[in-house]
């Protein structure tokens, strides 16, 4: 079983975002947005391992 991971999001600030454009706002959606955050992060960090440094910054986004 796959170990159940924090939302990285903040559920009501994307549906507000998601509202302002007059669409609505899935569950699936929240879940995936949080693991697509994720991916983007742990990318980041692996890039920032590579470049020998210990600090993500915006450039490894």
């Amino acid at each position: 079983m796959a170990k159940k991971r924090e939302p990285l999001v903040v559920a009501s600030k994307v549906k507000a975002y998601i509202k302002s454009k007059k669409m609505m706002t899935s569950s699936e959606a929240l879940l995936s947005i949080s693991d697509s955050v994720y991916s983007m992060l742990d990318k980041a960090a692996n890039r920032a391992k590579a470049n020998r440094r210990s600090t993500v910054k915006a450039q490894d986004l």
